[in-house]
């Protein structure tokens, strides 16, 4: 399940794609083809054996345009600055379409946090806060959960930066357990709101998804949210992979029954017939659900897929060569500007609650996330629609569009 292939040039063609029904300026342009900063940061940690190793972090925030930045915390080996910047503008792409008042951001530490003791991994996430503390806050830079990073993360990191500026501040970090300030729905945001746009995008287009064969590339919180939602609307998810390997059903596979195999034994095997990772991005299914990490599908796999709907429930799942290429198919790409939004609508839910110390119920956190989904969906199918366009042209365009009025707006120094 290797993903490879993340670049700056593969993010610009998809964009230039998108300027010809864009009204972009020259100066609103420039401002989205460069991050307005990167910062990388030696992290000297003690170990458990005593000795002192030195992890690289790095954060990079695209884009204030529209308000402060906010974006994921990744903990993930090989993560490097130019990683970051590429899922930075996309988070900018990303809350434009959502409609909300924030830029893109990205960071994280090279590591792998399953290779860390529990006393490590604090130490490491409460030295990489520490040394953003000059750069991040509720509002400047906001720091959310992703890749690698989890509430306790987020906690720590809260706890960190609080120490350090003297007081909490809830809403510089996002994605926290709930009696720190965190929200309804964070965890399942992700998964349901990929579910959610798939069924919409299908029942669009005259399919339905019941009975239909669904397989999910990456069961992890995402995944397992996304499969269970789209077998509650009557799916059948036949296939699931994780870091392990992959598990197939042609009848439909028993979530209740995995999940309960899977919290006892820590693995899919001996659920399903075992099936490898790639075994099943090639499967025939309705739709492939890609919940892992970027380039999940890409130039050398992007011709085996049999797909009818590839949807993006994490960013840059799909790569601008296999897009092309699906495309060409007949495939259709629900893209992570519309399909994995849900993450970032309710961090962004969660923040401006910690502003007004006033917090909603599940049932009123679900209901905003859903009325901001379905009107960003709304305006991204419309847009397709009216300019007869692919999904995620739409959504660059759309994005566009709005960071250019912004920008404009606010002028450029002469």
């Amino acid at each position: 399940m290797r993903a490879s292939g993340l670049n700056w040039q593969g993010l610009m063609e998809q964009l230039h794609q998108a300027l010809p029904y864009a009204e972009v300026t020259d100066s609103s342009l420039a401002y989205f083809k460069y991050p307005a900063r990167t910062v990388s940061l030696n992290l000297p940690v003690r170990m458990d054996d005593g000795t002192v190793r030195v992890f690289k972090g790095y954060r990079c925030v695209h884009s204030t345009a529209r308000g402060p930045s906010m974006g994921g915390l990744r903990l993930k080996a090989g993560l490097n600055a130019h990683e970051c910047e590429v899922l930075a503008a996309i988070m900018t792409l990303k809350a434009a379409v959502a409609d909300l008042p924030l830029g893109g951001a990205k960071g994280g530490i090279d590591v792998d946090p399953a290779t860390l003791s529990p006393h490590e991994l604090e130490g490491v996430t409460r030295r990489y806060a520490a040394g953003l503390v000059e750069l991040i806050g509720k509002q400047q830079d906001i720091l959310a959960p992703d890749v690698g990073s989890d509430q306790q993360i987020m906690a720590w990191t809260l706890d960190a930066y609080s120490e350090m500026v003297g007081e909490t501040e809830n809403g510089a970090v996002v994605g926290k357990p709930i009696p720190l300030g965190g929200s309804y729905g964070s965890k399942d945001a992700r998964g349901r709101t990929a579910a959610l746009v798939a069924q919409r995008v299908l029942e669009g287009s005259g399919r339905r998804l019941n009975r239909a064969p669904v397989a999910v590339h990456g069961y992890g919180e995402v995944g397992r949210k996304a499969a269970r939602t789209l077998a509650e609307a009557g799916a059948l998810v036949v296939a699931v992979s994780d870091a392990q390997g992959a598990i197939y059903d042609s009848g439909g596979l028993d979530l209740d029954a995995l999940d309960a195999h899977r919290q006892q034994h820590g693995t899919l095997a001996g659920v399903g017939t075992p099936i490898s990772p790639d075994e099943l991005l090639e499967l025939d299914v309705e739709v492939l659900m890609l919940a892992y990490d970027y380039g999940a599908i890409n130039a050398g796999n992007a011709h085996a897929v049999r797909a009818r709907y590839v949807v993006e429930a994490t960013n840059r799942a799909v790569l601008p060569e296999a897009e092309r290429f699906l495309k060409e198919q007949g495939v259709q790409v629900l893209p992570d500007l519309v399909a994995s939004m849900g993450g970032l609508i309710v961090n962004y839910l969660e923040w401006v609650q910690d502003a007004s110390n006033f917090f909603w119920t599940e049932e009123e956190i679900l209901k905003a996330i859903d009325v901001r989904v379905n009107a960003a969906l709304d305006g991204v199918l419309a847009f397709m629609h009216e300019r007869q366009v692919d999904m995620r042209t739409a959504a660059y365009a759309v994005a566009l569009n709005r960071l250019t009025n912004a920008t404009t707006m606010r002028g450029v120094y002469p």
